[in-house]
């Protein structure tokens, strides 16, 4: 028989989502339900010292409260609550947590970077449609931070996040995120993520060119665009994205002010000011690793933590 479900919710930097999943009579791992809100509880993460803002609280705990409603149904026999980067650097995310566990009841684990980036990893290793790789980088952008993890034989090797998600590059970099994305600020992002790769000391070790797996909002939008392009919904398109077309694609939005970039098919209006950042540190890993392309998957830490609960 299945087991019972549990309810997943990550509440990331940029968006908050949930993963309603349980195993199959195989014990393969299966999604119920998933649903994103964008609540950017991270906006202001990289003054000093980080803060957590009263209104990204409000917009956070009542995206928290929605998506619980959502998986209720289901009747979870387990609901977990997680908090990756924008809580665990915030000066006051003990105070979020604290009003979270007040208004609905469940704790908040604060996830530490090795732990989000291993998580990640187990949930990629659920991805069917990765079945046959066993050698791979994988990459996973969000709003707080990037998490870099390098797989031999399908076992994690190395493991690291890194405070680049492009909230907080956006933030750092960019002067005028409603203005066009200019070369000083992509010139900036760039070097702030090859400076933070090298220091950090990961290493891009497998052979060239390396498969590479990129979970996350970022390539997901990525993917939704092009796929909106060829008249496509984001699972027809192909989860193979090219560098060359990503490169292609940061020229085109960057030459748009924020206005227009919100009207771009596919591509969230809520994600226009920092979709920019996130496309050039995206170009900034391929440079770094030798890579040419990347191959999207929708498994990422909710996956891992579902895996995890069951």
């Amino acid at each position: 028989m299945p087991s019972p479900s549990v309810a997943i919710i990550d509440i990331g930097s940029n968006s908050i989502k949930l993963l309603v999943a349980h195993r199959d009579d195989h014990g393969h791992l299966v999604g119920l339900r998933s649903h994103t809100v964008d609540a950017r509880i991270s906006a202001g993460i990289s003054q000093v010292p980080p803060q957590l803002s009263e209104s990204g609280m409000t917009v956070g705990i009542a995206a928290i409260e929605s998506l619980l409603a959502t998986a209720a149904p289901f009747s979870p026999a387990r609901t977990v609550l997680v908090a990756t980067s924008a809580v665990r650097d915030a000066e006051n995310g003990d105070v979020f947590r604290r009003k979270v566990a007040e208004r609905t009841g469940h704790e908040i684990r604060t996830l530490t970077g090795d732990e989000e980036a291993g998580l990640i990893g187990r949930g990629l290793t659920s991805d069917p449609a990765l079945d046959g790789i066993n050698d791979f980088y994988l990459f996973d952008l969000g709003g707080g931070s990037l998490e870099c993890l390098t797989f031999r034989n399908r076992c994690g090797i190395a493991a690291i996040s890194l405070p680049l998600g492009c909230v907080r590059m956006t933030e750092r970099y960019v002067p005028d995120p409603t203005a066009p994305f200019g070369s000083v600020a992509r010139h900036a992002v760039t070097e702030a993520t090859r400076e933070m790769l090298t220091r950090s000391g990961y290493v891009f070790g497998l052979p060239v060119p390396p498969t590479a797996v990129f979970a996350g909002g970022s390539m997901t939008t990525v993917r939704a665009i092009f796929a909106a392009r060829n008249g496509q919904t984001l699972l027809e398109a192909d989860p193979i994205l090219r560098v060359s077309d990503i490169r292609a694609l940061l020229d085109d939005v960057g030459a748009l002010d924020l206005k227009s970039r919100q009207t771009v098919p596919g591509l969230p209006a809520s994600r226009a000011d920092v979709f920019p950042a996130a496309l050039t540190t995206i170009l900034a890993i391929a440079d770094a690793g030798d890579i040419t392309e990347y191959r999207h998957s929708l498994y990422n830490l909710r996956w891992g933590l579902a895996a995890e609960a069951l």
